[in-house]
């Protein structure tokens, strides 16, 4: 099978590369087949998530734990038993990020991450009640992204000063 992507062009897929999320997700709950595409090759950390349905939908993804080491979803056990795992630990969460024209202003939502069961490819988005995330956290909020924006401004300056 093929998808079309802005990203990529024509992209060949197996059904089993396909992660399936019987509700869709919120705002797409028409939309329950994606095929998810590495930024970087067979790295996880970020990932563009394409409906094969209607590949103009895609979502830009980000493991989160990039962001918040810390970050350790608990889903309820009727979530838990929907993805078929008994421990939240079993699945693997990408967070959904809003990118802007200026990358400093991007956001990502940690409070409704998209749960995936690596093994059966079964998704749901969820909302996690019960945390301290928000819907809209600035990428430059988090530590590491914030040290890596301080030292490209750094480096501007001194390629104007230079000038």
């Amino acid at each position: 099978m093929t998808v079309q992507t802005d990203y990529y062009g024509t992209v060949e897929y197996d059904e089993e590369d396909l992660v399936i999320f019987e509700d869709g997700l919120f705002g797409f709950h028409h939309l329950t087949r994606f095929l998810p595409l590495f930024l970087k090759e067979d790295e996880d950390t970020m990932i563009l998530l394409v409906s094969v349905e209607k590949p103009e939908v895609a979502f830009v993804l980000i493991n989160p734990i990039i962001l918040c080491p810390d970050y350790f979803p608990e889903l309820s056990p009727e979530e838990l038993s929907c993805l078929g795992v008994s421990d939240s630990g079993e699945l693997s969460y990408y967070a959904i990020c809003v990118v802007k024209k200026d990358y400093v202003e991007n956001t990502v939502n940690l409070k409704c991450p998209l749960a995936i069961n690596p093994i059966t490819r079964r998704g749901m988005q969820v909302i996690l009640e019960q945390s301290h995330y928000e819907f809209r956290h600035l990428f430059r909020s988090f530590p590491s992204i914030a040290a890596a924006v301080t030292n490209e401004e750094r480096g501007i300056e001194y390629a104007n000063s230079e000038a």
